[in-house]
């Protein structure tokens, strides 16, 4: 096929792409531009194969029905409640894929049976223009080195926040002197890629870039505790973005080039507004490194004797005269799976003329968005998810604020209690509201460790026990006043 007639195609597919990611700006054109996007992907797939460069369908085939098989299966029976481990195992397959993609250039172009392990070890001799000739073949070995190592520390890191967010690893471990043990990985890494451009006939240097890369991956990852999933979460995602680019260079590939372009630039944005709204540094997430300790605060000290707890019928009757109310959902909520219990409330609420709105912190949950996935399962209005600093302003109008789970992105610390690990954090004002209900199991800190002297306020009840029964219940006692 002319390459004329290609490169025009995969002009039109990342129009889609661009236009589709606009799309995705708004909850009312986020269905139309995922469509968009779809479309422009399956567009360049099938353009691809059509190209003469492809010459066996018959793994392609067997790829896609595979593939098509298990993506249809995790798709009817992954829970929305655990989508944050549905996209950190996505963004894993895509650098695993990049990984393969370097890998098996690499090897090609060496003419190495890569089953062989012998092989590998010894040099092999190369035509002068094996990669190619001067600068472009240098270019060809630096994008192959850069993407075996941002694409195994994709695959590892992501596999890690996996099991992490599933609970199968509970504990966050690192190497020996924190950020410095991963930059000792990184450099190692990188000066195995350094040898691979001054002596790119040595095999085994690959496979030392690609354990390396494997270790930094895992490394950086495992330190971080389940509550900054989002800001890594966004990241995996731009490094998986960053790889598949460099893939497209290996492979001269116009469309895969834009679509990593498009995926890595966006997940660095999204990631530097997760920093923001968590007071992190992008440097300390890129080194593992997520927030310091912070002084020890007595919890005793601020709860003793000043709790006040209500039960579920008591917080009905408080609902009966308000006038507005606003529910702030955080990762309780989604480890109740109350969220359809939640729209229950809100809608016999709004039958007795209240006015229902959800305040919406930019981390709450386990990834971006991950509050906004799980109302709109349960049907809730796109309207009704108001952001952060929207809601903000309203707290003090408000007659009723209903917090389930949600902790450290309501915590007053935030504002007031200078050099703990979450001062200078973007939190949610519920305090400033005229009355405060805190749905939650026990007194128990948030992820930084912090008492929430919110939970000691006067005008705050708290509700103790699971976040879905204790909403059911409200909506019984509501119901039936």
């Amino acid at each position: 096929m002319s390459p004329l007639i290609v490169n025009l195609v995969y002009l039109v597919a990342g129009i889609l792409f661009i236009l589709g990611i606009k799309g995705l700006t708004k909850p009312s054109t986020a269905v139309r531009g995922n469509l968009l996007s779809a479309t422009g992907m399956l567009i360049a797939v099938v353009i691809t194969l059509l190209n003469s460069e492809i010459v066996n369908f018959s793994y392609i085939i067997a790829g896609v029905l595979f593939g098509g098989a298990v993506g249809a299966f995790m798709a009817l029976r992954i829970q929305m409640t655990s989508m944050p481990q549905m996209v950190a195992l996505l963004n894993g397959f895509g650098g695993g894929a990049s990984l393969t993609i370097a890998s098996a250039e690499y090897f090609s172009v060496l003419n190495i049976d890569a089953h062989l392990f012998a092989d590998l070890l010894e040099p092999v001799a190369l035509g002068a223009d094996a990669f190619g000739l001067g600068a472009v073949g240098q270019v060809t070995l630096i994008s192959i080195g850069l993407t075996i190592l941002i694409g195994a520390v994709t695959l590892t890191g992501s596999l890690v926040a996996f099991a992490k967010l599933q609970g199968l690893i509970k504990r966050n471990v690192g190497l020996p002197g924190g950020p410095l043990g991963n930059a000792l990985l990184l450099i190692g890494a990188l000066t195995a890629l350094v040898c691979i451009l001054i002596n790119p006939s040595q095999a085994v240097t690959i496979l030392a870039l690609v354990a390396l890369a494997l270790l930094l991956g895992l490394f950086l990852v495992l330190p971080i505790g389940g509550a900054d999933m989002p800001v890594v979460i966004a990241l995996l995602n731009s490094y998986s973005g960053l790889a598949a680019a460099l893939a497209g260079f290996i492979l001269g590939n116009t469309v895969l080039i834009v679509a990593g372009s498009l995926v890595g630039t966006s997940g660095l944005i999204l990631t530097k507004i997760m920093c923001v709204a968590m007071n992190r540094s992008l440097g300390n997430v890129l080194f593992g490194k997520m927030a310091a300790a912070g002084e020890v605060v007595d919890a005793d000290e601020i709860y003793a004797g000043k709790v006040t707890s209500a039960q579920p019928d008591e917080v009905a009757m408080m609902l009966e005269v308000a006038k507005r109310v606003v529910i702030v959902p955080g990762y309780g909520m989604a480890m109740a799976q109350a969220q359809h219990a939640v729209r229950e409330l809100a809608d016999s609420m709004e039958s007795r003329g209240i006015e229902v709105e959800y305040g919406i912190h930019p981390v709450a949950g386990r990834m971006p968005g991950h509050m906004n996935v799980l109302l709109a399962e349960a049907e809730v209005p796109y309207d009704k998810l108001v952001e952060m600093d929207c809601i903000n302003p309203t707290f003090e109008d408000t007659d009723v604020v209903i917090v389930i789970g949600a902790n450290d992105v309501t915590n007053p610390m935030a504002r007031e209690a200078e050099g703990s690990p979450i001062y200078g954090m973007p939190i949610l004002n519920v305090d400033k509201a005229k009355n405060v209900v805190v749905i939650k199991r026990s007194l128990s800190p948030g992820f930084a460790g912090l008492p929430n002297p919110l939970f000691a306020m006067d005008h705050t009840l708290m509700v103790y026990g699971d976040g879905k029964k204790a909403v059911v219940e409200m909506t019984t006692a509501l119901n039936h006043s």
